[in-house]
């Protein structure tokens, strides 16, 4: 078969490029009185196999990643229970017509015993203005409806006064005026009773920043709770939003870590992500106020939807679970024996039979096959407390008596020294200051010893104060190049965050950029489809010769894909200079295919250039050109 090599590389400060050959070859620089010279020797007779495992995602809910993003239910606060910073608030739910036509008030009525709160809506206008009164909800900063989709409604509603509701999507104008999108009524739905009423909207028009109105010209009393609008065409029917479901497999991601992060913990116990709480049917999550990121969630987006985003993805799920720490309070070791069971009961849901207790609730949720979940982290980044080393052992012990095959990761760092407890894996997370020190971070596990639990480089990026630059992929890049090239130590690597909403920065940079309807890939999103194809490759040892060799990073691997092999070269300059480099490849079984030889370059005009929605491939252009062998 042809045979091709990928080589990356950079050829100025602000270029990263991939070669598609496997001979000799040369490829220039972009020219002056500084351009360098550097050649690059892969040995492809020495070769070991990367880890299946080794790059994935890390999901965590933060920068309303989740709610109203990946997750695409498209009503905020749905069910009136939103708690925030300890006040009770039906935010940003909001008032139509005036308080002489309506009166609201949020009271313990709902049918639901696990979150009570329902919307009382008292009518008061004999003679309602046109179009009624009622209450309107923008969801996360508006609502993307599209013309010709149609959209699922789904809410409980009781009203001893046979009340008419209308149901609309609706559009600001710019004259102020509102469009109408589409509607439905409850004509002739009895709501004598709490009912569930379910309509579909068919959108005859589009609007990014749309909302949803229930709306009456009745007098009476009606009485509202847990209203979803879903778009119909989810990902596979699952409720995952498909623009940035598409970017996510995209990277072909061997496993997904999920939920948090510092979302696990919570700053108080109180507000930490409580699983149980999250299975069931969605009427009936109570949802939490999630304390570290300061906004509410309705866990729509639970534990059983992150294990089904993972087998969608096609994803191995590594489950991060409480260790009874949060950032203020923490269990003492003589006290954790039930959040240790509660972890159990996790692994019972996720893997256990029909039978079981918890797995027939995975089975009445519509998951009637186990999920393969073969890794947890018992906690994020609890080492430093003082009762994380007992509680840890308290889990330990029982996952692996009951399943010995799950693979079981601890906080603690094992880097410099060895752990003091068993484990499979410890976690190490790098984000630097500067993107200096994330190259120079390249070479950090050259010399650790290899005894001991591997390593799983869990979250990692350059926080350098931008949201996203060349320069920062560029270091991260050159790092993944370290992680390959250590991966009989390294057996994961994940950057983190993944999601940014643009209206909530709370955590910058991030890999995927988003609003209601749109995204993009910053650099460091970008950089990491380099490496997608790494995990189960063979990888390669190289050498560079060159004065610049101290600002250079590269790596090479070996895969096959359709019955064809391919080589791909990764090559980082991370100096100021041009660089004309040439690239020798030996030990090759097969011929090159020297048409199909390319390079790739990810570049842009300034190392410092950013992405944005009004100029998406700012911060990194992707050029692709043949490459001269010889």
């Amino acid at each position: 078969m042809g045979s091709k090599q990928q080589a990356w590389a950079t050829i100025c400060c602000s270029l990263v490029a991939v070669f598609l050959v496997t001979t000799t070859m040369s490829c220039k620089g972009a020219g002056g009185l500084d351009e360098q010279e550097a050649s690059l020797f892969v040995d492809s007779s020495k070769s070991r196999q990367i880890p299946q495992t080794l790059f994935g995602i890390f999901f965590e809910e933060i920068n309303h990643a989740g709610a109203g993003g990946l997750w695409a239910e498209l009503v905020s606060n749905r069910g009136f229970e939103a708690v925030i910073n300890n006040t009770p608030t039906i935010e940003p739910w909001s008032i139509i017509g005036d308080e002489s036509s309506l009166h609201l008030t949020a009271d313990r009525a709902s049918c639901f015993t696990k979150n009570i709160v329902a919307l009382r809506m008292e009518v008061l206008c004999d003679n309602c203005p046109p179009g009624g009164v009622g209450i309107y909800n923008p969801g996360f900063w508006g609502m993307n409806i599209e013309e010709g989709k149609t959209y699922n409604l789904v809410m409980y509603a009781r009203s001893p006064d046979s009340m008419e509701l209308i149901v609309s999507l609706t559009c600001s104008r710019p004259s102020g005026a509102l469009k109408n999108l589409a509607s439905a009524s409850t004509r002739h739905i009895n709501l004598s009773n709490w009912t569930k009423v379910e309509l579909q909207l068919l959108a005859q028009g589009t609007c990014r920043t749309a909302r949803l109105e229930l709306t009456t010209s009745k007098r009476g009393v009606l009485w509202l709770d847990q209203v979803s609008l879903m778009p119909s065409d989810t990902y596979k029917g699952h409720g995952f939003r498909k623009d940035l479901t598409y970017m996510l497999l995209d990277l072909k991601p061997r496993f997904l870590r999920f939920p948090g992060g510092c979302f696990v913990e919570g700053n108080w116990l109180s507000n930490a992500f409580r699983w149980k709480e999250t299975t069931g049917p969605w009427e009936e999550r109570p949802g939490h106020y999630g304390d570290v990121w300061n906004y509410w969630t309705d866990d729509g987006l639970g534990y059983y939807e992150f294990l089904q985003l993972a087998e969608d993805l096609d994803a191995l799920p590594i489950w991060v679970f409480n260790a009874g720490i949060s950032h203020n309070d923490a269990v003492n070791s003589s006290m954790i024996l039930p959040f240790v069971k509660d972890a159990m009961d996790s692994l019972e849901f996720a893997r256990g039979n029909a039978e079981s207790t918890w797995g027939s609730v995975r089975v009445a949720m519509g998951h009637p096959d186990p999920f393969p979940l073969k890794y947890v982290a018992i906690g994020n980044e609890n080492c430093g407390y003082g009762s994380y080393r007992g509680n840890y052992m308290a889990f330990y012990s029982a996952i692996r008596k009951v399943y010995p095959d799950i693979q079981i990761i601890s906080n603690c760092d094992g880097s410099s020294k060895a752990l003091d407890t068993p484990a499979d894996f410890y976690e190490y997370h790098n984000y630097t200051d500067t993107a200096a020190k994330l190259f120079i971070a390249k070479n950090q596990f050259d010399k650790t010893s290899r005894s001991g639990p591997k390593v799983f480089i869990s979250e990692y990026a350059v926080r350098d104060g931008h949201n996203g630059s060349l320069l920062a992929s560029l270091a991260e890049a050159a790092f993944l190049t370290g992680v390959e090239k250590n991966s009989d130590y390294i057996q994961m690597a994940s950057y983190a965050p993944m999601f940014v909403n643009e209206k909530d920065r709370t955590w910058s940079p991030d890999a995927i950029v988003f609003n209601s309807w749109q995204q993009y890939g910053t650099p460091s999103y970008w950089m990491q489809t380099f490496f997608r194809e790494s995990s189960g490759a063979l990888i390669h040892p190289v050498t560079i010769t060159s004065r610049y060799s101290d600002l250079l990073a590269a790596s090479a691997i070996t895969w096959q894909d359709n019955e064809k092999s391919f080589l791909r070269v990764k090559i980082v300059n991370f100096g100021s200079g041009a660089v004309n480099l040439t690239i020798r490849a030996t030990g090759l079984q097969v011929g090159v295919n020297t048409k199909r030889s390319r390079v790739t370059i990810l570049t842009s005009g300034n190392v410092l250039d950013e992405n944005s929605f009004s100029n998406p491939e700012k911060g990194y252009r992707m050029q692709q050109k043949p490459c001269i062998a010889s």
